[in-house]
């Protein structure tokens, strides 16, 4: 297991975009729920914030291109949100970019914008790629008693490595990463990417396989959709963490 945190002394913003949020300000509830408001931007079909709802966060959804929103002309209120979680569109960050995006492509500078914007006690991102930040955690579904190999990074203003609760042994199933669809034959894997059947699909993120049953999407864009969102049980785990860091600052 190589989780790791990387405490920054400083943390520069990657240029033009705005500068990345400290981890100066106290974490604290603002008293509306139990574990406080959180906004999920970049959300999708947001397994990530569904894991947290779990935990007992009320999570606010915002605008994502699935549903016809645009982050870029979104602005939240100051002080009103306890905390703001999000995974900005990876598929240009991604080694697999130059076949399933373009590379550098990148909207975490979104992110940073709206973390400045909304003024929350703590946030949490998600990537594919280390950035700059305070707290930088990787993790996996395997550290967790996952099958899937599946290694993220979670930025934070939080030290969540000190409360992330890994598994003792690893899955002893190895599973390839789901991913969004990429017209390869089921069962096959091509380039290091495996494509699996919708049920096998959503089993590994932690989703039911009736999950979007009653949603317009077709095959091909219920598999886009779960191949790009974090799965539950990485979600789940980090929702806790920052509990426990909430409640120790």
């Amino acid at each position: 297991m190589q989780h790791v945190a990387e405490p920054l002394n400083s943390c520069p913003a990657p240029p033009p975009g705005p500068s990345v949020p400290t981890a100066t300000s106290k974490p604290a509830g603002r008293g509306r729920s139990s574990c406080g408001l959180v906004l999920s931007i970049f959300p999708g079909i947001d397994l990530l914030g569904r894991a947290f709802e779990e935990e007992g966060f009320c999570v606010v959804r915002g605008p994502d291109l699935l549903w016809g929103g645009d982050i870029r002309t979104f602005h939240p209120p100051t002080g009103v949100f306890d905390g703001v979680i999000g995974g900005p569109p990876c598929k240009g960050e991604s080694n697999l970019a130059a076949l399933n995006g373009r590379p550098g492509v990148t909207l975490v500078d979104e992110f940073w914008r709206v973390v400045e914007e909304a003024q929350p006690a703590w946030w949490v991102m998600e990537a594919v790629i280390r950035h700059e930040a305070p707290y930088v955690m990787a993790l996996s579904p395997r550290w967790l008693g996952e099958k899937q190999s599946r290694r993220r990074y979670f930025h934070s203003n939080l030290d969540l490595e000190r409360h992330i609760e890994v598994a003792l042994f690893e899955h002893p199933e190895w599973k390839h990463a789901v991913l969004a669809n990429h017209g390869a034959r089921r069962g096959s894997v091509v380039r290091g990417m495996a494509t699996y059947s919708w049920e096998e699909m959503c089993a590994l993120q932690g989703a039911p396989a009736d999950f979007l049953d009653n949603t317009p999407f077709t095959v091909a864009g219920k598999k886009e959709a779960i191949g790009n969102a974090v799965p539950m049980p990485m979600g789940r785990a980090v929702a806790k963490a920052v509990k426990r860091a909430v409640a120790h600052a």
